[in-house]
């Protein structure tokens, strides 16, 4: 059997993940993961929350690779999962009750993290809610020199990327129509960010 990726931050932060996620979302929602990564999340939370649909998505070079755990899951209300860029519009997906993505604001390029939430005001529905995890600065300040030391490892394998400013990344939000609800701090020095689409 082929081994199936894996990702220790994913195993250590899923629990946490899911306990916010519960608090918010409904039965009978339509998810949508961006970056679904390894895979990990998307299986821990459709095993939790059997009620809803999670679609997953990634990049086209990704994709193959996180079907290879979600096809092992074999669970009801997790399709493979389906390719989404979101440089490419328009994103070819069903629209959601809810969108989620983890660790990806700061792998994106500034340019790609705009788009993302241009596709977010086109893909979510009024009143859906976004959650996007990962670490920012605020004011322009790391919260932790860990997430300094952080950035410019990101900066060094790819200039493009970097920890992302709150501000800029909900101004983005808001101009995609979302307002926020939270901001959770979570364990190893991230957040997980909660917004609502205006009706």
């Amino acid at each position: 059997m082929q081994d199936l990726p894996f990702s220790q931050a994913s195993e250590n932060n899923k629990h946490v993940i899911l306990e916010i996620l519960q608090r918010h979302l409904r039965e009978n929602e339509r998810v949508l993961e961006l970056a679904g990564g390894t895979g990990q999340h998307a299986v821990h939370f459709a095993q939790n929350m059997p009620e809803l649909h999670w679609q997953s998505s990634d990049i086209p070079s990704n994709v193959d690779s996180l079907n290879l755990r979600i096809e092992t899951s074999r669970l009801p209300n997790l399709p493979r999962a389906i390719t989404v860029d979101v440089n490419s519009f328009p994103w070819r997906v069903d629209k959601a009750t809810a969108i989620f993505s983890a660790n990806s604001l700061h792998i994106m390029s500034a340019p790609s993290v705009e788009n993302f939430f241009k596709g977010i005001d086109k893909n979510l529905e009024r009143a859906g809610r976004l959650f996007v995890y990962g670490p920012f600065k605020y004011a322009g300040e790391f919260t932790t020199e860990s997430n300094a030391g952080f950035d410019l490892w990101l900066k060094d394998r790819d200039p493009q990327s970097g920890v992302r400013d709150f501000e800029w990344i909900n101004e983005l939000a808001s101009q995609a129509g979302l307002n926020l609800l939270e901001d959770n701090i979570m364990p190893a020095n991230n957040q997980l960010l909660v917004w609502e689409k205006s009706q």
